[in-house]
């Protein structure tokens, strides 16, 4: 979850390095997310979609897409002097959710993405990391077109934890993508507070 580094003075901790996922369904904005906040040139895993994969994968509502992350995203983001964010984009189709357990070891939270044209897409990552207690957002990237829905509505549709946040984002934009990763900095480490003190309670 957290790394340090030493500075070239004296060996004192100098940075903090936070690793976050990035999930959701297929064609949701993932790739776009890590790439537009990514301050080092993101490494991608896309390939092209093949006929064979097009009968396998579910492209409704997102017919234009011609690749697909095959591995993982990676980027990183300074969020401040002394902390920056190492960002793991996870596959979306259900067949490479067998890599989601590696990735996800040692996370300090998520981003799940949703598309509220299908926003059943994203159950899968809500329900993985509620399932292994992973703190998470929702972020919604308002896709040009869509219905707007308010968080509340979303927050009921996905039937989330309480306290869950759900922001509106658009993926494509730097600053947008940002707010969602302090958001959830802010939010899994009130999360992880709580729990250390809950054990020595």
């Amino acid at each position: 979850m957290v790394s340090e580094h030493s500075d070239d003075t004296g060996g004192d901790t100098a940075a903090l390095a936070l690793k976050i996922l990035v999930a959701g369904g297929f064609g949701v904005g993932k790739t776009t997310l890590v790439g537009a906040v990514s301050e080092i040139r993101p490494l991608r895993t896309e390939e092209l979609l093949s006929e064979a994969g097009r009968s396998v994968d579910d492209t409704g509502g997102v017919d234009q897409k011609v690749t697909t992350t095959v591995a993982m995203d990676f980027g990183r983001i300074t969020i401040r002097s002394g902390l920056s964010l190492y960002l793991f984009g996870t596959p979306g189709q259900d067949r490479f959710w067998f890599l989601w357990d590696e990735l996800a070891q040692g996370a300090l939270g998520a981003v799940v993405l949703a598309d509220t044209r299908r926003l059943e897409d994203c159950f899968p990552a809500v329900d993985y990391f509620e399932h292994r207690q992973i703190p998470f957002v929702v972020a919604v990237n308002c896709f040009a077109g869509a219905r707007m829905y308010g968080a509340n509505d979303v927050s009921r549709a996905l039937d989330l934890d309480r306290g869950t946040p759900v922001v509106l984002c658009d993926a494509r934009d730097r600053d947008s993508g940002k707010e969602v990763l302090i958001r959830l900095v802010e939010y899994a480490g009130r999360m992880h507070t709580a729990r250390l003190l809950d054990s020595v309670g």
